[in-house]
């Protein structure tokens, strides 16, 4: 039996979806200026509610109560429509071969919405970890070792793909491996710890396979791989 587990990320990592949350800020707020770009960059890997905060601060109002729950139909309805997995994440995950699960700051809700109009939710079944059920956020490492806990893996064992800082930092901050994807033509980011950059999702099977041969496999009764 296989040493690690993967635990991913999904906004930025596995689906192209960074660009229409930011998008939906566009169409709700047209008074920002800025591009979806600008803001993918500002905001990435963050929780929703201090992203609302600086929108306010920004624009010198409190948003409105429903806020929130217009922003999250706008971008339910968009990722009906336009979401898609990464390139290389179908051919990525068809020959990754060790346990997986997801780890997302995003309500299970939309986790799950992206999982199935991205046609990779039968990759990961119900290993499926949301902050909001948790109670911990990036860069808390809180959210991966509940992951790695559930799924029967020590927090050495585990390997953490993530395109965020805040991603990497709790990775680090749970004593994993993480993997930051770069996408194309995108600055590289300065590293933090012993992270592994890569740009290509069709990379990632090879470099797992590489850095987990040094992880050893430990049996614990009672929890399920």
């Amino acid at each position: 039996m296989t040493g690690i587990c993967v635990i991913f990320d999904l906004d930025g990592t596995l689906v192209d979806s960074e660009g229409l949350c930011n998008q939906a800020f566009l169409d709700l707020l047209p008074q920002l200026n800025d591009t979806v770009e600008s803001l993918a960059q500002r905001y990435r890997g963050k929780k929703l509610a201090p992203i609302l905060a600086d929108l306010e601060s920004r624009l010198y109002q409190k948003l409105p109560d429903a806020f929130e729950q217009h922003y999250r139909q706008r971008v339910a309805k968009l990722f009906s429509r336009e979401l898609k997995p990464m390139p290389g994440v179908l051919e990525m995950l068809e020959t990754t071969n060790f346990p997986k699960c997801i780890a997302s700051s995003g309500p299970l809700l939309k986790i799950r919405q992206a999982l199935q109009v991205s046609g990779i939710a039968h990759y990961f079944g119900d290993s499926i970890f949301s902050s909001y059920e948790v109670g911990s956020w990036k860069p808390e490492p809180g959210l991966f070792q509940y992951a790695a806990n559930a799924m029967g893996f020590m927090p050495s064992q585990c390997m953490v793909v993530e395109d965020s800082e805040v991603g990497i930092e709790a990775a680090s901050a749970a004593g994993m491996k993480a993997f930051r994807y770069v996408r194309n033509g995108e600055k590289s980011p300065c590293r933090i710890g012993d992270e592994v950059p890569f740009d290509n999702m069709l990379q990632l099977p090879r470099l797992l396979a590489q850095f987990g041969s040094n992880a050893q496999p430990i049996i614990q009764p009672g929890l399920a791989r």
